[in-house]
């Protein structure tokens, strides 16, 4: 009930337009960033501007006003360093107008930085409108492309599903080249899009191929086949091929009875991260990896100093969409004062690190042959992923 009355006050502050306004100097001598979230305002308020939701809030409210809370902060953040940063929030669930008509309103012609928590529809639109105004876009929330092509301010920042398996695959050839390695997965479309990435990395890796025996877990003879032939005097590496959470549990509650005898290593996808479960008896001791662009080290000063603050303001934790939002904003908000609203080829600085290490790269594919190849910049990527490792459902080590 406490978060819910933080959220609603949160409600209360974007509705009533205190945050729009941060100006305290001249407009020109200001730097200017737009943040479109999904904040629904329209629907969480009647006409008259009573509030609806007096029984409840509803969780399709949460993610938006939780980074709507991390800028907040950043903000504050921002004027204590002095950065002369101005920040219009968008609704993109507004009822009176759409996505497309925000960007044609006088006040946007101004922006110099777009930040976006979207959807697909949305995010076509606003990698659209930065590519013809030539400042950035940084997607926060969708790990796609969404078919997005040609487009050097397109910012893709929770990586794509291809970045996590290239980072795995060179995971294990840093570190259990010569182990036996067991790829897992099921006879589904989604499954074999997975297995058709780890193809290609494996085709065009500059390094040794691993040498990965691919094990098909609808079968059950393929899996007793695959516990036979292990050997408790070498590394094991399980590598589960699926997205599906339920999968992957599923898998690790299968090889848990082995787990003593062969040690094994254990490496999901980036869904496992939501996983709740596996400090569950069934997957004890188990070695479980997974990677993520997003890590919150609990010991790190700041992330302690933002707990506490919600702790006595709202007796609440902050969320993960939180700490998106606080670092997004304070990040790139420092880089845009830093290069007085021109980032240009500025938005892949490591400077101004807030959680996370990232390294936005440029994402290129080869149009043309092989003969006669014609390279074309895609759009920017998040490179750097985390490796985090779980026992009993803590983590004790992160890579």
């Amino acid at each position: 009930m406490k978060t819910a009355s933080r959220l609603i006050l949160c409600l209360i502050l974007i509705f009533s337009g205190i945050s729009r306004g941060y100006s305290q100097t001249a407009d020109s001598a200001r730097y200017h960033i737009a943040v479109f979230l999904p904040l629904y305002l329209d629907s969480a308020y009647d006409a008259s501007g009573t509030y609806r939701f007096d029984q409840g809030f509803p969780k399709y409210l949460n993610p938006g006003l939780e980074f709507y809370e991390g800028l907040e902060l950043a903000m504050d953040s921002l004027r204590k360093k002095n950065a002369l940063v101005d920040i219009t929030v968008y609704d993109t669930r507004s009822a009176t107008k759409s996505v497309q008509q925000m960007l044609e309103e006088p006040a946007f012609s101004k922006m110099q930085l777009i930040i976006g928590h979207v959807n697909v529809s949305e995010l076509r639109i606003l990698a659209n409108a930065a590519k013809n105004r030539e400042i950035p876009f940084i997607n926060v929330n969708f790990p796609n492309d969404g078919g997005i092509t040609n487009n050097p301010e397109f910012v893709i920042l929770n990586s794509t599903l291809l970045a996590h398996c290239e980072a795995i695959y060179k995971f294990m050839q840093r570190n259990w080249a010569t182990a036996d390695i067991f790829y897992v997965r099921r006879a589904t479309p989604d499954d074999d899009r997975l297995r058709t990435y780890y193809s290609e990395i494996e085709k065009n890796t500059p390094s040794v191929s691993l040498h990965m025996k691919y094990i098909n877990f609808d079968n059950n003879r393929d899996f007793t086949g695959m516990i036979s032939s292990m050997d408790s005097n070498r590394k094991t590496v399980i590598l589960v091929g699926s997205l599906d959470e339920n999968f992957g549990k599923a898998v690790c509650a299968k090889l848990a009875p082995f787990n003593k005898s062969y040690q094994m290593k254990i490496i999901g996808m980036p869904t496992w991260d939501a996983i709740t479960d596996f400090n569950a008896p069934v997957y004890a001791e188990e070695q479980i990896y997974y990677t993520t662009p997003f890590y919150i080290n609990p010991a790190d000063s700041l992330v302690i100093s933002i707990q506490q603050y919600f702790k006595t303001r709202f007796y609440s934790r902050p969320s993960d969409m939180v700490y998106r939002g606080y670092e997004t904003v304070l990040h790139f908000g420092q880089l845009l004062a830093a290069h007085q609203g021109r980032l240009d080829g500025s938005i892949g600085e490591r400077r101004f690190r807030v959680f996370n290490d990232f390294d936005i790269q440029p994402v290129f594919t080869n149009t043309g042959t092989q003969v006669a190849p014609v390279i074309t910049l895609q759009y920017l990527e998040n490179k750097k992923l985390y490796f985090i490792k779980k026992v009993n459902g803590n983590v004790v080590a992160v890579y």
